[in-house]
C-alpha cells in the first residue's frame, strides 16, 4: 500500500550486488505471501528485469530471482502463465546446468511450481528442455536437489500420458526406482509419487515402472516411519494394480497384497486410503485374485476401517472394496459375510446422515447377489429397506429349496414369518420370491 514495489524495482539495477540480491529477495516474500502481491509483481513489469539480469549475475542474485518466479507462479495458472510469457523458462533451464547445486535447486522448484497447474504449462516446461537436466539433478549428489528434481518431476508427469512419456523417455525410472532405499524420507516421498504419477496413466508406462525392478524392494516402504512414505508407496502399488489382472498377479507373487494389508492394520486415517483402493482393485480383476484378499486376511483390516474411519470417503472405499472381494462366487461372499460386516454395510447405507457416495459403495448388492450363507442373511431381513430386501429374499428363495436344516431354522429363527409381512407387489420379482419359498413349506406353517 505504500508503493514499495515501485521502490524496490530500480533497486534490481543497482551498482551493488547485495542490494539487487536483497531487492529481490524482498520482492520473493512478497510474492510468495499472496496472489494479489503475486499479481503487483507481474503488473508493476518487474519479471522481464529479472528475467534479463538472471543470465550474467552471480549465484546469489540467480536463486533470489528463481525465488521471485517460484513465488509468482505458485498461486494460480495465470501467473504462472506470465512467466512463461517474459521468457523465464529459456532462463531457468539455464539454471539447471548452473554449477552451484543452489541455484539449480532455485531453479528446479520454481519449474516444478509452474508445471503443476496444468498440462499446457507442463508441456510449455518440457518444450523448453528442462526434463533431461532434470534427471541429471536427481543424480547429483545433494539430497535437497535430488528432493527437488524428483517433486519437479512427478508435477510434469501428472497430467497426460504423453507428459509422463516425456520424462520416461529421458532415462528418469531407473534413476527414481534406484532411490526407493534412500534413508532419507522426504526424498522417498518424492521418488514414490514421481514412479506413481508415471504408472498411473496407461499399462504401457505402469509395466515400465515395474520392469525397473520395484518388487519386492518397495515393500519396505509400507512399514517406513514416516506416514508420507507409506502413503505414497501404496499409492504407486495401486496405481500399478488397477490396471491389469497380470500386473496385480504380479504384486501378488512379490508379497505386496499381504505387505499393504499389514500397512493398512498399523496406520490410520487417509494414509489407509491408496491400501484399502489397492485391494479392491486387485480383488476385482478375478476370483482368484480375490480369494488371494481372502487368504491373506485382507477381509478383518477393511471391516476394522469401516468401523474405526471417521470420514465418509474412507469407509466408502474400505466398503467398496468389500464389495470387489464378494462379488465373484459363493465362496467370496460367505467370507465377507462371516466377518460380519453385512450389518454395518446395512446400516451406513441407511444412515441419513452418510454421504451419497458412502450410501451408494454400501448397497450391499454385489455380495447379497452371490451370498448363499444364510446366517449372516438373516439379521438383515428385519431391518433392511424394500430394494435390498428383494435381494435378500432372493437369495433365501434360491437355498432353501436345497437344505432341509436351512429351511427348518428359517422357521425357528421367525425368518419365514417376517417373509410374510413384506408387502410385495403382484407379478413383482419379490413376489415371485416370496412365493418360492413358501412352496418350500406345508400351508399350515405358512399360515
Amino acid at each position: 500500500n505504500s508503493g514499495v514495489m515501485s521502490l524496490l524495482r530500480p533497486l534490481l539495477l543497482d551498482v551493488v550486488p547485495t542490494i539487487q540480491q536483497t531487492a529481490a529477495l524482498a520482492l520473493g516474500r512478497l510474492a510468495n505471501y499472496n496472489d494479489d502481491l503475486a499479481e503487483a509483481v507481474v503488473k508493476g513489469d518487474i519479471l522481464p528485469q529479472l528475467v534479463c539480469s538472471l543470465s550474467e549475475q552471480n549465484r546469489f542474485y540467480k536463486k533470489a530471482a528463481a525465488f521471485v518466479l517460484r513465488a509468482v507462479g505458485k498461486h494460480s495458472p495465470q501467473l504462472a502463465q506470465a512467466i512463461v510469457h517474459c521468457g523465464a523458462l529459456e532462463m531457468l533451464v539455464i539454471c539447471l546446468e548452473d554449477f552451484d547445486p543452489g541455484v539449480k535447486e532455485a531453479a528446479s522448484w520454481a519449474l516444478g511450481y509452474i508445471a503443476r497447474h496444468n498440462s499446457e504449462l507442463s508441456q510449455a516446461v518440457v518444450d523448453a528442455g528442462a526434463v533431461p537436466l532434470l534427471v541429471l539433478c536427481i543424480q547429483e549428489p545433494e539430497i535437497a536437489l535430488k528432493r527437488i528434481a524428483a517433486s519437479t518431476l512427478s508435477d510434469i508427469s501428472k497430467h497426460s500420458p504423453e507428459l509422463a512419456q516425456t520424462v520416461v523417455d529421458a532415462g528418469a525410472i531407473a534413476h527414481l526406482a534406484q532411490m526407493i532405499l534412500n534413508p532419507d524420507a522426504k526424498l522417498k516421498r518424492q521418488v514414490l509419487s514421481a514412479l506413481s504419477q508415471i504408472a498411473k496413466h496407461s499399462v504401457d508406462l505402469a509395466e515400465l515402472v515395474v520392469e525397473a525392478e520395484i518388487f519386492p524392494v518397495v515393500l519396505t516402504c509400507l512399514k517406513d516411519s514416516d506416514e508420507y512414505v507409506k502413503k505414497n508407496g501404496a499409492t504407486l502399488i495401486r496405481e500399478i494394480a488397477k490396471h491389469t489382472p497380470e500386473l496385480s498377479q504380479l504384486i501378488v507373487n512379490s508379497g505386496g497384497v499381504a505387505a499393504v494389508i499389514d500397512c493398512i492394520g498399523s496406520c490410520r486415517g487417509t494414509v489407509r486410503l491408496p491400501g484399502i483402493m489397492m485391494l479392491g482393485y486387485v480383488a476385482a480383476h478375478s476370483e482368484n485374485l480375490s480369494m488371494a484378499v481372502i487368504v491373506s486376511k485382507g477381509i478383518p483390516p477393511l471391516c476394522a476401517c469401516l468401523v474405526e474411519e471417521h470420514e465418509d470417503h474412507i469407509k466408502a472405499a474400505a466398503a467398496w472394496a468389500l464389495g470387489q472381494v464378494g462379488r465373484h462366487t459363493p465362496e467370496h461372499a460367505r467370507a465377507v459375510a462371516v466377518a460380519n460386516v453385512l450389518p454395518i454395510l446395512l446400516a451406513m447405507y441407511m444412515d441419513t446422515r452418510s454421504s451419497e457416495d458412502l450410501q451408494m459403495k454400501a448397497t450391499l448388492k454385489n455380495i447379497l447377489q452371490k451370498c448363499t450363507y444364510l446366517p449372516a442373511l438373516d439379521p438383515l431381513l428385519h431391518d433392511a429397506p424394500p430394494n435390498i430386501m428383494k435381494h435378500i429374499v432372493g437369495q433365501f428363495s434360491k437355498v432353501l429349496p436345497h437344505d432341509s436344516k436351512a429351511r427348518r431354522l428359517f422357521v425357528t429363527t421367525g425368518g419365514l414369518k417376517k417373509v410374510q409381512e413384506i408387502k410385495a407387489e403382484p407379478g413383482s420379482l419379490l413376489q415371485e420370491y416370496i412365493n418360492t419359498i413358501n412352496n418350500c413349506y406345508p400351508e399350515e406353517i405358512v399360515r
